[in-house]
Parts: structure tokens; sequence; C-alpha cells
């Protein structure tokens, strides 16, 4: 099974990168990387030390219901390019594990699904839960602190 990695799309970041608001309407934070653990949604990758980017409310979903999380993520401040959805996000190399939870087509959590994944078998469960028909797609969370990476899909 070949895995497609969804990162923010070009024009959701554009507007939040242009002044646009965040999930909850609030205009996103500025910061100024440490280079530290600091990685943005769109491309994928770490936003290096010195660089500007912006700390914003962000829910990944299309609708506004009970298993639609929202939380803290990071967007580099200036236009990045967008990830490009075959290879592995260099930003899922940057910890030792993650959370992986399946969710229907639905966008609710298929139950039973979620779990922490040592960072080197994230593909093979990504594609084991991919496998199993009432599994739609994938999020990729931080094990620590929950917060959304990215969205697997199969291809």
């Amino acid at each position: 099974m070949n895995l497609r990695y969804i990162a923010m799309s070009d024009g959701e970041a554009e507007r939040l990168q242009q002044g646009g608001r965040d999930a909850y309407g609030n205009l996103p934070n500025r910061d100024i990387s440490d280079g530290d653990g600091v990685p943005c949604r769109h491309c994928l990758r770490n936003v290096e030390r010195g660089e500007p980017y912006l700390i914003l409310a962000y829910r990944p979903f299309s609708s506004v219901q009970a298993y639609a999380e929202t939380g803290p993520i990071f967007l580099h401040a200036e236009k990045c390019p967008g990830h490009d959805g075959r290879s592995l996000p260099p930003i899922l190399g940057s910890s030792k594990e993650y959370l992986l939870r399946g969710y229907g087509a639905d966008e609710r959590i298929v139950y039973g699904t979620g779990g922490i994944v040592p960072a080197e078998n994230l593909a093979q469960r990504a594609g084991e839960l991919l496998a199993q028909q009432e599994v739609a797609f994938v999020h990729v969370r931080s094990a620590k602190y929950n917060c959304y990476q990215c969205r697997i899909e199969a291809d």
C-alpha cells in the first residue's frame, strides 16, 4: 500500500500567512524559531533557527463536530512549498514516537485504532490502520502533546 502524507493545503497556509484568522477567530502569534521542535504543518519541515513562524489554533477537519479536535500548530510565517505527499515528511523523524489514530469517512474516531507508535514503525502501522475498511484516514499527532502533525491516506 502506498501512503500519502497530507499537509495543510496551500490555500489555507497562504490565507494564514497573509493575516487570516485561526480556528478560534484569532490572529496567529508570530515568533522567531530557536530551531528546536518547530514543525511547519504546510511544508512538513522544521522551521530553521532565526526564521519567523506563526503559532495558531488549527482544526484539521472539514466540519465542526465532537471529534473535530482543535489545537496549537506552527506554520512558517513566510510562504513555503507544500510537502510533496509521497515521501516521509522530515518532521516525522524528529521524535522517537507518535500517536496514530484512525478516522472514518464521517471524520469520527474509529475506536481501537489509537496508540503510540515508535517513529520507525509509523508507516507500517499507518498502513495496517488504513487496511481496515472503516478507516478512511489516519492522523499523526505528537505523543507528548497531542499536537496534530499531518494526515495519512492510502493512495
